[in-house]
């Protein structure tokens, strides 16, 4: 019974598209993630926000502060990223920076 449950609910799920897309909002993160890694030489996390298939908000965190960039051009790049990788423009960015304690 409980092997039932879980194959109607994978089935109700990809009839519904939620996997598709949580993998692709996967996919995304990765490559705006790994595209920031290349510019500002710094590994970030890329998290997405999206209320009735209207991307919200995009946030990043930064493992720490990037040497020789400024809050300008972290933004900027960011902002790139986004828009080379990301089929929708985000309503709002946030950008952050995680420090060890």
């Amino acid at each position: 019974m409980r092997a039932f449950i879980i194959a109607v609910c994978i089935f109700a799920l990809g009839g519904c598209n939620v996997v598709d897309t949580l993998r692709e909002g996967f996919t995304h993160s990765r490559a705006v993630s790994a595209k920031l890694e290349t510019t500002l030489g710094l590994k970030s996390f890329v998290g997405f926000n999206s209320m009735s298939g209207t991307l919200t908000s995009v946030t990043v965190t930064f493992d720490g502060l990037p040497e020789k960039a400024s809050l300008l051009e972290i933004s900027a790049a960011s902002r790139q990223a986004m828009l080379s990788e990301l089929k929708q423009v985000p309503q709002k960015i946030v950008i952050s920076f995680a420090a060890d304690a």
